[in-house]
């Protein structure tokens, strides 16, 4: 295993040096500083602020969702998160132009909306698939008033066996 990880290190560190000999050779200094401020513009924002936001979401939904709902919402979000990035450069309909009516001849706009609701659908789906098959699996009925009724007649039941009456109630 050390062997095949020394490999793709060095394989790694070959394509990589390939990758910035081509980048210097083939672009003027203004471009490279260009991407040299992009790089660092690009590790800023994500460290100051896209991080801390995600952790403070985070942080929020833990106190605000259920446990069990968790997993589900953090796919959503994630997936929510790498659409709207992917939308960014044809949100605004760069480069297109009355003369070519060709370029972007989609509305992206409506195609955002429409992902994003079916993966958030998709995440609902799950929940509640997840909440069918796990009162399946425990012998509990499927829905919320069967779960309800069922857990009612349990304190009845309890309340009973205990001896506790209500006020007024005869013993027979």
């Amino acid at each position: 295993m050390i062997v095949v990880r020394g490999i793709l290190i060095a394989a790694g560190l070959a394509l990589g040096g390939y990758g910035a000999l081509l980048l210097i050779a083939d672009n003027p200094w203004p471009v490279l500083i260009n991407i040299g401020i992009w790089a660092a513009a690009g590790v800023i924002f994500h460290d100051f602020v896209f991080a801390p936001a995600c952790v403070a979401i985070g942080l929020v939904g833990r106190r605000l969702i259920p446990r069990v709902w968790w997993a589900p919402f953090a796919v959503a979000a994630l997936l929510s998160v790498v659409v709207m990035v992917l939308a960014i450069p044809v949100y605004d309909r760069p480069g297109a132009r009355p003369d070519n009516p060709t370029v972007l001849d989609h509305d992206y706009h409506r195609g955002v909306v429409v992902l994003l609701a079916l993966i958030w659908a998709g995440a609902a789906v799950y929940i509640i698939a997840d909440h069918v098959v796990a009162g399946r699996r425990r012998g509990q009925p499927a829905s919320l008033v069967d779960r309800q009724a069922q857990l009612a007649g349990r304190a009845a039941g309890e309340a009973d066996a205990t001896g506790d009456r209500a006020a007024g109630e005869e013993t027979v």
